[in-house]
């Protein structure tokens, strides 16, 4: 029951260009093989999110990497009677196996938010350990699609984009920020006001993944509710901005959104192979280098294909609030991009 009910909640949420993801639907033989690579596997996000993973058909093999506790979280899993094939591996001496012929490569390594902690705090941990990771990326697969979900995304991508530079090895269309999980919120708290069945909802969410750089445009939120006021859809905003924050407060230190945050790192990955595989009008909302804005870097729909983006899409028509949010949040996101690249070209 419980492989059936999470196979039919990511079937139900992915984008409506989707393929079946349950596995009695699979055909081996004219299904591509996908290696992909779990970093941090053994963390709060890494473990759900690695048998999210096992449980999509669409991967054949499965690499779990961490600094500690990967065999055990590897050999759990692979008893899990789906396609892929599961390798655990454990420290830097291993890096390169888990990562050498990977299709995608998720990154949820580092730490957690915790009670009382800033994004500079988040900072200071995990830039360096993106850094190091992504330096092995483009060393042993360097044509791999990348999602990061390792924290502060505005500036951990940026990061990232700088490392593959230095290695002779950048492509802007293999390079994404995960931020499926502000999508995830926002369309569930606006089916909850809304009285809509969440599973028909969508709702775009541009701008950052990060405090008041997340701007959900529930002006073109399908299906629309004209019934929502002004003063609703302004919490909305803040609850979707300050969903996170919640999350970390409600469970009262001992932990952050890593259920939910796992749940959309999986449906991202999967929208990423469905590109890869050909499957056409594959579109979900991620933190890509971008000219729709001055910034180098933006959340905004992207349409997914072969070689990861196939067209970043505009904006669209935005309500009078949402463009005071645009505004707001540029100078936010800008510092933290430049944060990011400035870290990357230190040493």
């Amino acid at each position: 029951m419980l492989r059936s009910a999470i196979q039919h909640s990511l079937r139900r949420a992915t984008s409506a260009s989707q393929q079946s993801i349950t596995c009695r639907n699979l055909s081996s033989s004219s299904t591509p093989h996908r290696k992909v690579a779990v970093l941090g596997a053994a963390g709060g996000i890494g473990q759900p999110l690695s048998l999210l993973m096992k449980l999509n058909p669409l991967v054949s093999q499965l690499s779990l990497y961490d600094i500690a506790g990967t065999p055990g979280v590897a050999a759990d899993v692979s008893h899990i009677n789906t396609r892929s094939e599961v390798m655990g591996y454990v420290g830097e001496d291993q890096l390169a196996q888990a990562l050498e012929g990977c299709d995608i490569v998720i990154i949820p390594a580092g730490v957690p938010r915790k009670p009382g902690m800033t994004r500079d705090d988040l900072f200071n941990i995990n830039a360096g350990i993106v850094k190091g990771l992504c330096t092995a990326i483009a060393k042993y697969c360097p044509n791999a699609l990348v999602n990061m979900i390792s924290n502060p995304v505005n500036s951990t991508v940026p990061i990232a984009s700088e490392v593959f530079k230095k290695a002779g090895t950048y492509d802007e269309k293999r390079l994404f920020g995960v931020t499926t999980l502000d999508v995830v919120r926002a369309k569930t708290f606006y089916a909850g006001k809304a009285n809509v069945n969440v599973a028909e909802v969508n709702v775009p969410v541009v701008g950052g993944h990060a405090g008041i750089t997340i701007l959900p445009l529930f002006s073109q939120a399908t299906p629309q509710a004209n019934n929502l006021s002004d003063e609703v859809l302004t919490a909305l905003t803040k609850r979707t901005q300050d969903g996170g924050t919640e999350v970390v407060e409600a469970k009262a230190g001992k932990g952050s959104a890593t259920l939910s945050m796992a749940y959309a790192g999986a449906l991202f990955a999967d929208a990423c192979m469905k590109g890869l595989n050909g499957v056409p009008d594959v579109v979900e909302c991620s933190f890509v280098q971008s000219s729709i804005t001055e910034l180098p870097f933006f959340v905004s729909k992207v349409r997914l294909g072969k070689n990861g983006v196939e067209e970043v899409l505009g904006l669209g028509a935005l309500s009078d609030y949402e463009k005071q949010g645009l505004e707001a949040l540029l100078p936010e996101l800008k510092s933290s991009i430049e944060k990011g690249i400035k870290f990357a070209n230190q040493s």
